[in-house]
């Protein structure tokens, strides 16, 4: 079974970066789309940023200029580089990764929590 692990949430102050890492337990990330989520309580889960083969992101306009999403093939990870970070960034970030060519090959993370405050 396909497990990702998320690191790196945590507490940081408004104009604060933090970095969020995710490992998928796969032979092969090659074909996956990878991206990044994220949810508060009552709302639907959105969509932060995702990265396909050939490493063309894509980025939801609130977190556009701010965000970067990175990913690294070798290792089997994704990665979210978040910079000035403001309080409507709180919420759980999930990653995501999903397969070009096979449907039901899509696996989410566990969630990290990411809170931004004073």
């Amino acid at each position: 079974q396909v497990q990702l692990v998320e690191s790196g949430g945590g507490l940081v102050q408004p104009g604060g970066s933090l970095r969020l890492s995710c490992a998928a337990s796969i032979s092969d990330s090659t074909f996956y789309v990878m991206g990044w989520y994220r949810q508060v309580p009552e709302k639907q889960r959105e969509l932060v940023a995702t990265i396909g083969m050939g490493d063309h992101p894509y980025y939801a306009d609130l977190v556009k200029g701010r965000f970067t999403i990175s990913r690294d093939d070798a290792k089997n990870m994704v990665y979210l580089q978040m910079n000035s970070l403001k309080p409507e960034d709180t919420a759980v970030y999930y990653c995501n990764f999903r397969h070009t060519f096979i449907n039901g090959n899509n696996y989410w993370g566990q969630g990290t929590q990411v809170t931004v405050s004073l």
